[in-house]
């Protein structure tokens, strides 16, 4: 199944499976699950909008570190209703709408089964096409803003790559906890949406003086964090960017790049990778608990770009990693 998508590019992301079929025949026929060792403490969800990622693709074309087990139907960023509840489930009811930082069937699909624990509620003031667009984007980049990076307010931080999903995630979670924002992005649009996104000043990332006008900025003394979206080609730069003990994390990355270990020594900084799939519960939930503070408060605002249909997935895929300037975050509609 991985590899046809890849191959025949035809929408065989609709994803009836046995097991879905099953799950349409339950809730048709009974409207609850009926095997209780299949669905305790998980939810049956009716999917509104998808979130579509670069881990997607990686996933798929089985050169991520993570090997799913096949079938497999790609999908961890689900917005949708609650249609059915399992055995145990106490935080949800029928009818609540919620989204997921992970699914148990995949969220390329009109339904898909979670675990209640990865499921949270959705408040009415965000679209379920900006549900979609909260769980990768904004926990990764709470867990590197905070967790790997341990920013401090006070701290200029530099989101090198900032007008995608995680760009604008990291620019409003970083101006809302009081540190000094500056993005890149690649067009006009990008920068715009970047300024508007909590950043205070932005930067051309095409233009070939752009690294010395950064460095302009922080007063030739560096900035403190970055958060980068893509290492192979930046990497380097980004050591000569940093102050003394400054912090490069390591968001995004399609192949390799050869650095100088040298540039680390001086100012003793460093490079840290981080990957939502390394994060404890305890870290998920802190980190939840500070995303909801942010939809409370109103700084969370997820910001979507192209939409696709189901059927069209295999172009997403092709899309997010071919295009040239990301806006907002990309969503599957169903």
């Amino acid at each position: 199944m991985i590899g046809s998508l890849v191959a025949n590019k035809h929408p065989i992301l609709k994803f009836t499976s046995r097991l879905q079929q099953e799950i349409k025949f339950c809730l048709k026929h009974h409207g609850k699950f009926q095997n209780a060792d299949a669905c305790y403490y998980q939810v049956l969800i009716k999917v509104h909008a998808c979130g579509v990622n670069p881990v997607d693709t990686y996933i798929r074309a089985g050169v991520y570190a993570r090997k799913p087990t096949l079938p497999y139907t790609p999908g961890s960023d689900v917005a949708g209703v609650i249609e059915a509840t399992g055995k145990g489930v106490t935080k949800f009811k029928t009818g609540d709408r919620v989204f997921t930082c992970s699914t148990v069937t995949g969220g390329y699909a009109e339904y898909t089964i979670a675990s209640s624990d990865d499921v949270f509620h959705l408040p009415e003031k965000i679209s379920f096409k900006q549900g979609a667009a909260i769980s990768v984007p904004y926990f990764t980049a709470y867990r590197a803003l905070f967790y790997k990076a341990g920013a401090r307010p006070g701290e200029s931080v530099l989101v090198h790559g900032a007008s995608g999903g995680v760009g604008i995630a990291a620019c409003q979670i970083a101006r809302a906890y009081g540190l000094k924002v500056l993005g890149t992005a690649g067009s006009q649009d990008g920068l715009n949406l970047v300024l508007e996104n909590g950043a205070h000043e932005v930067f051309n990332h095409k233009e070939e003086n752009y690294i010395n006008k950064i460095k302009e900025s922080t007063g030739e003394q560096g900035v403190n964090v970055i958060i980068e979206m893509l290492s192979n080609v930046n990497l380097s730069n980004d050591l000569k960017l940093l102050s003394s003990g400054g912090r490069v994390i390591v968001v995004g990355c399609r192949g390799s790049i050869e650095i100088n270990p040298r540039d680390t020594m001086a100012k003793e900084t460093s490079i840290t990778g981080v990957s939502l799939f390394s994060q404890t519960k305890a870290e998920r939930d802190g980190s939840a608990a500070a995303l909801f503070a942010g939809m409370e408060s109103g700084w969370l605002k997820p910001v979507t770009g192209p939409e696709y249909p189901l059927e069209k997935a295999y172009q997403a895929h092709e899309d997010i990693i071919s295009s040239k300037g990301a806006l907002g975050k990309m969503v599957l509609i169903m």
